[in-house]
């Protein structure tokens, strides 16, 4: 995706002492940054707040990165926001998050139309609050015919529940004749998961300083380069996104076979 070099500037303009835009190849931004957004609930509680605060804290952090995604030309950004094993957390809070994601794609409409950024989501969203199913759809559709970057919210969602889900559909194309089983390949499983048509994510972050993947995008993150930060998400912001991106510049990606160098 192109990107306006005078925003650009703009947006980050006063760079930290450890940081120098001019070291960032714009030629090298990674076409799908996905971020996993840990920490909330421990900022809160490390500052002595309610862990449903970290999540609205959290809010305003994602807004940031999405702008600054739209800034570097970034083609797609995913977030990784509630996975299908948060549903065992506290009722209290699972009640706030599914308020929190139908008041904060409202409010962030404007935003989104103004960057002309389409949104989809990940996940079975089917299974969600009639309210909050309700919000998503309105604001799908709001969005459906914009043509800049790709934000993908990864909502409800499992990395081993979608590669169970392909299989099945894939099982029933088998069955119906629609799909030959000698026909079945990557693209045949590809085609079928929710990132469908969406480039596989080049570099993964992951906030608050855990190393695993948690269940995200297991297909999908094969090769992609991941960058870990013991920042919590609410205090992860764009000059935190840089550091990432130019540690990815940084890296000689092999895809299994040897070093450019060599």
């Amino acid at each position: 995706m192109q990107y306006d070099a005078d925003k650009l500037m703009e947006y980050f303009s006063e760079a930290p002492a450890d940081i120098d835009m001019a070291e960032l190849d714009m030629e090298r931004i990674p076409h799908h940054i996905s971020c996993i957004m840990d920490g909330n609930g421990r900022w809160a509680t490390s500052r002595g707040l309610a862990r449903t605060e970290g999540h609205k804290a959290g809010i305003v952090s994602l807004r940031e990165i999405i702008t600054a995604c739209v800034r570097l030309g970034v083609d797609v950004m995913s977030a990784y926001a509630f996975s299908t094993e948060n549903w065992n957390r506290p009722q209290h809070e699972v009640n706030v998050l599914m308020h929190l994601f139908a008041k904060t794609f409202i409010d962030e409409l404007p935003l989104l139309k103004r960057e002309n950024v389409r949104v989809v989501f990940l996940g079975d969203i089917d299974a969600l609050p009639k309210k909050t199913r309700d919000v998503f759809e309105y604001g799908l559709k709001e969005c459906a015919g914009h043509t800049g970057m790709v934000l993908a919210l990864a909502v409800n969602y499992g990395g081993r529940a979608e590669i169970v889900r392909a299989a099945r559909d894939i099982a029933r194309s088998v069955a119906d004749g629609s799909l030959d089983i000698d026909d079945i390949d990557e693209s045949a499983v590809a085609e079928r998961l929710y990132t469908s048509g969406l480039p596989d994510p080049e570099l993964v972050i992951r906030t608050s300083g855990e190393i695993r993947v948690s269940n995200y995008l297991l297909w999908q993150i094969a090769y992609a380069e991941f960058y870990i930060t013991d920042t919590y998400w609410p205090d992860f912001d764009r000059w935190g996104l840089v550091r990432a991106i130019l540690s990815f510049q940084g890296r000689d990606r092999r895809f299994g076979g040897l070093s450019a160098a060599k």
